[in-house]
């Protein structure tokens, strides 16, 4: 049965009720009720997306099957982390269990930076939508969160039975290269750099070349997220006005990047499914790509949007 995105599908929350099919971030107690459904088949498809594997041996959430969020991708014509090849990523996801008439719960750890694994769970939800799923939850506040709430947390492993895929994907919610060069510098097109200032300005010793794509605006995507917790949102009312004073607004076409995708996957995420701006892609090749390719510029004077 083909889900769409407004499509009601009714699942137990402590009382008789429907949910509606979205994407978008949901409290501990409330992912809690989603998984003690008395029904089983009506319960989400829990992913646990963090990167080291020990830590979800250690523990993890009730029913979460672990994909490590760096198996989705791999070096590329040279270029490190790049996203895989379709075929190979729907093979993942259904592996993982993804399907396309589920909730879907993802979390990572969270605490404060250096701490950046939202980072993780908004990059698996940011590949779930784009193969067109239109049932995500990031759990706000993550592992961290679920523990101060005094919920269950797990050391047996769960895995899923395969999934079964959208027939149909999403793929305009990420931008390739060639179209980004001739989107930046439109009218109403805004490019914001997700990476931290320094990075953005070039006081670094990570990246091939320094600086930032010329036009970009820098907004460091932790500043949408609580400073005790980096996996918990801030709320829409506390960060309107840095958006604005930015110049990130809802009337724009935003596209957002960083070093290797994680970063803006965060942001866009935010901007769409929070904020609910109307036209924010994510460009996937990031800083690692177009640093790579030494036929275009780079800059490091700051821009601020016009």
């Amino acid at each position: 049965m083909k889900q769409a995105f407004l499509l009601a599908a009714v699942v137990w929350l402590g009382f008789p009720g429907v949910v509606w099919a979205e994407i978008g971030v949901i409290s501990p107690a409330d992912a809690h009720r989603l998984l003690t459904a008395p029904n089983p088949a009506d319960r989400p498809i829990v992913l646990d997306t963090r990167g080291g594997y020990k830590d979800y041996f250690r523990g993890h959430l009730p029913q979460a099957h672990h994909i490590n969020f760096d198996t989705l991708r791999g070096t590329d014509q040279g270029v490190p982390v790049q996203y895989l090849p379709d075929e190979i990523t729907r093979a993942l996801l259904v592996r993982a269990g993804v399907d396309r008439d589920r909730t879907h719960l993802i979390y990572a750890t969270g605490d404060e930076l250096p701490n950046d694994e939202i980072l993780s769970a908004s990059m698996v939800a940011y590949v779930l939508e784009k193969f067109g799923v239109q049932d995500i939850r990031i759990v706000d506040g993550g592992l961290l969160h679920w523990q101060q709430s005094k919920l269950p947390v797990v050391q047996e492993y769960f895995g899923n039975p395969p999934g079964n895929l959208p027939e149909t994907g999403n793929p305009k919610i990420g931008i390739a290269l060639e179209e980004l060069l001739e989107r930046k510098g439109q009218p109403k097109v805004l490019l914001v750099d997700a990476r931290p200032y320094n990075e953005y300005v070039g006081d670094d010793d990570i990246w091939l070349r320094k600086g930032h794509i010329p036009g970009a605006i820098s907004f460091h995507w932790a500043r949408l997220m609580a400073s005790d917790n980096t996996h918990k949102f801030l709320p829409i009312e506390q960060v309107q006005a840095a958006l604005k004073a930015a110049g990130i607004t809802p009337d724009k076409e935003i596209v957002v990047y960083c070093g290797t995708s994680r970063e803006g996957s965060l942001l866009r995420f935010f901007l769409r499914h929070v904020a609910k701006y109307p036209n924010v892609r994510l460009y996937e090749g990031s800083w690692k790509e177009y640093a790579s390719l030494k036929q275009y510029p780079a800059e490091t004077e700051p821009n601020q949007a016009q």
